[in-house]
């Protein structure tokens, strides 16, 4: 059988394809190997999203641990990654599993795995799970139920625990005082079920299970939040909350229907929880994104660093220093007070708690933002190429880095993961290959929307010359 290597964020394949029970069992044979190395009396935590299958691939996992005499706890229904964290930290369990493919198509499902800190496992714990991963699978006579039965699995409900954790967490008194009229975009994701019962009188969208997303890979960017965007202007709503499949993810549309991306987002935290709630510690960001975040800390004296791209990078960092805010591109953030883990629901109410103490709408508050560190805009277009001439472009960005984009000379080259290319005024672009999809993704900012994607048409079209 094929060997087995996990991405940036876990092991993802298409179901019934790479995606089988087989490949599963294997997975979760190396996941128990190394349990048992490290663990007197281990013992898993394991939740399943939204996605095809995920109660059957979920039990598969819990028979093969449970079978190895690693006590498991299940999930009792669809959960987030963020609520099988949080109950990880909670309950002092070894690790953790999601059965999630997060925000990719809905053919794929997947595997994440968390350390027994609350955040994903580090990258030396994913090396070491990998070599552990046997070429076939093992035989397991035991169903489920017989296991349950002699107490080696148990469920246990994570969403009641998240829902406490919010609860004690924020002002929610105050929120639903304020009057701001919320939607929440669940994309048919693990976060509808949590979210409906913190605002039922919220106007939820995609709030149903659906494994086919309608067609619509679950993350949340603006090309994929357009019904959400009508739904904003239509409803006269003040706030947009989207989450992508399992809901670590976030997207965020303001008053107008306007997205507002990670960066943004980011930006406004760094200022909301130091200027405002008066806490202090280190800002990281990954590889991706906004040098405007650098800035930013700086700007109020605080430490920063910049890390590879994929969050368990920001995870091991705040595992051992104090980190005020840790983000990503794609949408993943964590913040203090919390777990090393992103959250796409606990972001979204932090900057809905902003909105609500400060009275001003998200329009406002970027603007605050601008008025610090100056106006800028990102895009980011992701390239589906045959992997010959994906290969072939990463191999001439390896050998011969670009000097010039059409007109866009190159000023610095930096290469920490993928290759970043800073141009005059605060613009640059960075082209990086996934590590999850066969996708090359580009990223560029400029001050404007259309400088943005000017940049992108310049490279795109040299890189494919």
């Amino acid at each position: 059988m094929k060997p087995i290597k996990f991405g940036t964020d876990g092991w993802r394949a298409i179901i019934a394809e790479d995606y089988t029970i087989d490949n599963l069992t294997r997975v979760t044979e190396g996941m128990a190997t190394w349990l048992k190395a490290h663990y007197k009396k281990p013992s898993v935590m394991i939740g399943y999203d939204c996605r095809f299958n995920g109660a059957l691939f979920s039990n598969q996992v819990a028979r093969v641990m449970a079978s190895h005499g690693i006590q498991v706890f299940v999930a009792q229904r669809f959960v987030s990654t963020p609520m099988v964290s949080l109950a990880l930290s909670k309950r002092q369990v070894s690790a953790g599993v999601v059965i999630t493919a997060s925000h990719n198509p809905a053919e794929y499902n997947g595997f994440k795995i968390k350390g027994d800190f609350g955040g994903p496992a580090l990258p030396a714990t994913i090396t070491e799970v990998e070599s552990y991963i046997p070429d076939m699978p093992g035989d397991y006579p035991l169903s489920f139920e017989a296991l349950e039965a002699q107490g080696l699995i148990q469920h246990f409900d994570m969403e009641a625990l998240y829902l406490n954790h919010i609860r004690e967490n924020f002002d929610l008194p105050l929120i639903h005082k304020s009057g701001i009229k919320i939607g929440y975009d669940a994309m048919y994701g693990a976060g509808q079920r949590a979210f409906r019962k913190l605002f039922p009188n919220a106007n939820l969208l995609h709030a149903e299970v659906n494994p086919s997303f309608m067609g619509t890979a679950p993350e949340p960017i603006e090309k994929n939040l357009v019904e959400f965007q009508d739904l904003i202007r239509s409803a006269g709503l003040d706030y947009g909350l989207a989450t992508d499949g399992d809901a670590d993810r976030i997207g965020l549309l303001d008053e107008n229907g306007v997205f507002v991306d990670s960066h943004h987002i980011i930006l406004l935290l760094i200022h909301y929880l130091h200027k405002v709630k008066g806490l202090d510690g280190k800002v990281v960001y990954t590889f991706s994104v906004t040098p405007k975040v650098d800035k930013l800390a700086r700007l109020y004296n605080l430490p920063v660093e910049c890390t590879k791209v994929g969050f368990k990078y920001i995870c091991e960092i705040m595992l051992h220093e104090n980190v005020l805010v840790g983000g990503e591109e794609s949408g993943g953030i964590a913040i203090a007070g919390h777990i090393p883990e992103r959250d796409g629901i606990y972001i979204g109410l932090t900057i809905l708690e902003m909105m609500a103490q400060s009275g001003k709408k998200l329009t406002e508050l970027v603007q605050e933002i601008y008025d610090l560190v100056g106006a800028f805009n990102f895009q980011r277009r992701d390239l589906h190429l045959p992997e010959a001439e994906k290969n072939a472009i990463v191999n001439r960005l390896k050998t011969d880095p670009y000097t010039q984009f059409g007109d866009y000379k190159v000023i610095v080259t930096q290469d920490l993961d993928g290759y970043k290319f800073d141009f005059a005024d605060e613009q640059w672009v960075m082209i990086r290959p996934s590590g999850t999809e066969p996708v090359l993704r580009i990223y560029a900012e400029s001050g404007t929307r259309a400088g943005a994607e000017a940049i992108l048409d310049a490279v795109i079209a040299t890189i494919r010359h």
